[in-house]
């Protein structure tokens, strides 16, 4: 199958060119949403082979939505972060079940897989606790985590419509792709120790923020 990674940044010169150019030989097109990065990142990420996208909105799903419009005649979509923290030899392990037929969306869970010692710090742990057992109760999606590494079919991506601009993205189409009848899969992954500074789990304040949006996401899909 055809597939396209889209990889959201900002401002992760330190790292990009290393995912980029790791993922390039497993994958048809590697697309980079740049986020307003005030540093090499765009530079870098092209330098690497990839297709990079400028995206003025700040917010993770604004990245997101501006990718999408470039995956041409993809038919499997893979997102990824552009920290390093991802293994990208792990695309086919996302991407098999979709491939086999067996599922339409299948998110990569962390805590099911192997994770270097500090790389998910104690509050996003927390959380991802949190919001993978809300989606169990309410929506029925037996998941443990909303990480960001994900694939699904291009087409049931189109299809849901995605609105949100900022971190409630994740969540949106899992509680999106449920509520229509997707086929939700999760399967383990690796995660390691990020380069640079998160912008989010890397400050209590950032994650309170973004925790507090992706409640209102949720508390908004839900309804």
């Amino acid at each position: 199958m055809k597939i396209a990674v889209i990889i959201p940044a900002l401002n992760e010169q330190a790292a990009i060119g290393r995912v980029v150019s790791g993922t390039l030989p497993l994958t048809d097109r590697v697309i980079v949403a740049d986020n307003g990065s005030t540093d090499q990142t765009a530079a870098r990420a092209r330098g690497a082979g990839a297709q990079v996208v400028l995206e003025s909105r700040k917010g993770y799903g604004f990245a997101c939505l501006r990718a999408i419009r470039e995956v041409g005649d993809a038919e499997v979509i893979v997102f990824m972060d552009g920290d390093y923290s991802d293994y990208a030899q792990e695309i086919e392990r996302l991407v098999k079940p979709i491939a086999a037929g067996e599922a339409d969306m299948v998110i990569g869970s962390r805590i099911r897989g192997h994770r270097e010692r500090g790389a998910l710090l104690p509050h996003a742990f927390a959380a991802n606790i949190f919001f993978s057992l809300a989606l169990r109760l309410t929506c029925g999606l037996a998941v443990t985590d909303i990480g960001p590494f994900r694939a699904i079919r291009a087409d049931r991506l189109f299809s849901l419509e995605m609105q949100e601009g900022t971190f409630g993205w994740t969540l949106e189409m899992m509680i999106k792709a449920a509520r229509r009848g997707l086929r939700v899969r999760e399967v383990p992954v690796s995660y390691r120790k990020r380069i640079g500074h998160s912008k989010v789990s890397g400050s209590l304040s950032a994650s309170l923020q973004a925790g507090a949006k992706m409640l209102q996401t949720t508390w908004r899909y839900l309804r």
